[in-house]
């Protein structure tokens, strides 16, 4: 099996669109897959279905069940805050090691690539120490980042990049998720990144005005097939 993480340089940006699109793609390329988000925060169980985790099960074709969502999201909060503080709302705390080991187990599993969704963006706290790149840096496996394309992504992605730089999270491509508010053409936004994320592959993944649309996405699996060279 082949892990990565999918992160992001903060919150709304995309995040799960880009995973779903990889796992569909992986299965559309006959490759067995799995997902996890383990920490999600805004759910509700009469919402469920509209949850980031059932999106997840659909891509991979799956009952986006109660079970099956509390088996791919066991750390689960209400409150659409960070999760340190949605936890803390329910008088609970996240604790980095068992999240570790969750992840830790289903890397185990049979599938050909497992996709583990962090939440939120790489510096979000998940508790009064821990940090979303603190769980990356521990289970050590490439990094897809999730990026958009707003006004000020230029900044954030580097702030990310240098974030996961300084625990040396291996990263194994950027994808460029156009945003509704875009006012700079993707290309342009693409070139300037490029200029600074030294040879990590890019891609810009358009935003879809029209179910037509979505056979015309950028194929992503080149960024997870190139598994050889991931330890």
């Amino acid at each position: 099996m082949t892990p990565f993480f999918i992160t992001s340089s903060g919150t709304e940006i995309g995040k799960t669109f880009v995973t779903c699109l990889m796992l569909r793609q992986l299965r559309t390329a006959g490759f067995a897959v799995n997902a996890l988000k383990p920490v999600i925060s805004d759910y509700s169980d009469e919402r469920f279905a509209e949850s980031d985790t059932a999106h997840l099960l659909a891509a991979m074709a799956r009952p986006p069940d109660a079970h099956a969502i509390a088996a791919m999201s066991p750390w689960r909060f209400t409150a659409p805050l960070s999760p340190d503080m949605a936890a803390r709302r329910e008088g609970k705390s996240l604790n980095l090691d068992e999240i570790v080991a969750f992840c830790r187990t289903a890397m185990t599993g049979p599938e050909e690539f497992l996709l583990i969704e962090g939440v939120g963006g790489v510096m979000v706290p998940l508790n009064e120490r821990d940090l979303v790149r603190d769980w990356m840096a521990a289970l050590g496996i490439p990094a897809i980042l999730v990026v958009g394309s707003y006004l000020g992504t230029i900044s954030h992605t580097l702030s990310a990049l240098d974030s996961l730089a300084k625990p040396g999270v291996p990263l194994a491509g950027i994808v460029i998720s156009e945003s509704e508010d875009s006012g700079v053409p993707l290309d342009e936004t693409r070139a300037t990144i490029a200029r600074f994320s030294g040879d990590v592959p890019l891609v810009c993944v358009p935003r879809l005005r029209g179910a037509e649309e979505a056979t015309e996405l950028p194929d992503l699996t080149g960024l997870l097939r190139g598994a050889e060279k991931w330890p």
